[in-house]
């Protein structure tokens, strides 16, 4: 996509690593979710498996 006319080689590097950044923090900030989804995920299972 940077190789389209108009577009900036570097512009799109920076984007992208501005991209995988928030994509990043977003991950850190989900992190202290997962002990609860996975409690939550087994609770379902026990309850549909007899």
């Amino acid at each position: 996509m940077a190789r389209v006319g108009g577009r900036n080689l570097a512009m799109s590097w920076v984007a992208g690593v501005i991209c995988i950044g928030i994509v990043g923090a977003l991950l850190w900030l989900s992190l202290p979710m997962l002990p609860v989804l996975a409690g939550f995920a087994g609770d379902a299972l026990r309850t549909v498996m007899p």
